[in-house]
């Protein structure tokens, strides 16, 4: 059986949680493939919202089997966290999540590398959650990572012990003074080991994923973040540490791409941003302040206000590319609603010249975004349930997108709610 891929074609935040969450009955399985607890996936869920960091958004139906895959990286206090709240709305996961033996542990001392990095940057600071997920991943391109797995082997804490010094020299050469403390993060950290040890399920997952496709099982491979901050295709230095574009669930699961088959891309019908980085369509005033209020764009994991800016085609259909999408998910088109004029970025002016694909940088000195204008909607689409309702403007404003990128819009999100989704 096939594998299908759901990802972010933007900066992240796009709503995939949603669609993961809409799609799920439709799969056996829901594997998440890379990043860690620095980006969040809100689900609306027996009328509570819910936030996952780690955990695959498949875990509120009762029937799938939640896989964490080897290009993840978590952090056993966040993720017994999540598993916790789970447990208060009386969800059993005994033999629906998995944690691949290859996934490797965010320790105390990468969550102070992390804070004594962006600190001693100063002003050129690229916004880092502060998670340790950057140091995490160095370790394990450095080869000294710790993993899931070594979690079953008795010498794993003499292994920790010798990381954790190394850290601290480290951290002590920046000398920077950092508030968070080592002594208090360590004693919860071991606690969550063990709670992890007795909670969850440790398995060869790569293995167990090649036995569930041979055995005719559905999977979904779950993205974290957005393609724009893929290490090697995004904003480059203004990207996370882990690929966030389809090849990564290859890499991140262990699926060869010969398994593939629909790969869903989800956008929002705007653009947004959290923290530093390039920007082309960022808008400042009174549209962008109404779109992150209506749109309620504060990052899920920090908290931060997101930058708000018109929709980028240059770089959704870049995202389109890298990835092979097939089919799209349009969200939040609900927010826009009440703008008169809407605009669009269609190409760039690059270095003086005149670009329709992604140049080498989106530095605002070298690259400055062209838009074209559309007429906006008045109508409340939150409160519309058919896509013959939905007002021309609208409907304009998805036929436009479509035919400049090639690829059906096959979804359309007009709220947070499962059921203001039209399926087209």
């Amino acid at each position: 059986m096939a594998v299908d891929i759901i990802l972010g074609l933007q900066w992240g935040d796009e709503g995939k949680g949603k669609i993961v969450d809409a799609l799920t009955t439709q799969y056996d399985i829901i594997a998440r493939f890379q990043g860690g607890p620095n980006a969040g996936h809100t689900l609306i869920f027996g009328d509570i919202k819910h936030v996952l960091h780690t955990i695959p958004s498949g875990i509120f139906h009762k029937k799938s089997i939640n896989v964490v895959g080897n290009g993840v990286v978590v952090d056993p206090l966040i993720f017994i966290d999540e598993l916790k709240k789970l447990e208060k709305f009386n969800l059993k996961i005994e033999k629906r999540l998995f944690i691949s033996k290859k996934t490797h542990l965010i320790l105390p001392t990468h969550r102070l590398l992390d804070q004594a990095s962006e600190k001693s940057k100063g002003k050129l600071k690229i916004g880092s959650t502060l998670k340790g997920i950057g140091p995490t991943y160095m370790d394990k391109t450095g080869r000294n990572g710790i993993r899931v797995g070594d979690l079953e082997h008795k010498d794993w804490k003499k292994k920790y012990l010798d990381l954790k010094q190394k850290h601290l020299k480290l951290i002590k050469n920046m000398n920077v003074e950092l508030s968070l403390k080592i002594d208090e993060i360590e004693k919860l950290f071991f606690e969550s080991i063990e709670y992890l040890i007795s909670s969850v399920v440790f398995i060869d997952s790569e293995e167990f994923l090649y036995k569930s496709q041979k055995n005719g099982l559905k999977i979904l491979a779950e993205g974290a973040q957005g393609s724009l901050l893929d290490i090697d295709f995004g904003t480059y230095p203004y990207v996370t540490s882990s690929n966030t574009t389809a090849a990564g669930a290859c890499t991140g699961l262990g699926i060869s791409p010969k398994k593939i088959n629909e790969v869903y891309g989800v956008f929002k019908a705007y653009t947004t941003r959290v923290g530093s980085g390039p920007f082309p369509t960022e808008i400042s005033g009174e549209i962008g302040e109404k779109i992150s209020v209506v749109g309620k764009e504060f990052g899920s994991t920090t908290g931060r206000a997101r930058r708000c800016g018109w929709l980028d085609l240059v770089a959704l259909k870049y995202a389109i590319q890298i990835n092979g999408v097939t089919k799209l998910a349009m969200m939040k088109g609900d927010v826009l609603s009440g703008i008169n004029e809407i605009k669009i970025c269609t190409s760039y002016n690059y270095l003086d010249n005149t670009v329709d694909f992604m140049p080498y940088s989106l530095d605002k000195n070298h690259t400055k975004a062209n838009l074209i204008s559309m007429p906006g909607w008045d109508a409340d689409l939150s409160k519309i349930n058919k896509e013959e309702n939905l007002p021309l403007e609208f409907l304009d404003y998805i036929k436009f997108i479509e035919d400049e990128v090639g690829v059906p819009i096959t979804i359309v999100s007009i709220g947070p709610d499962r059921n203001q989704t039209i399926f087209r």
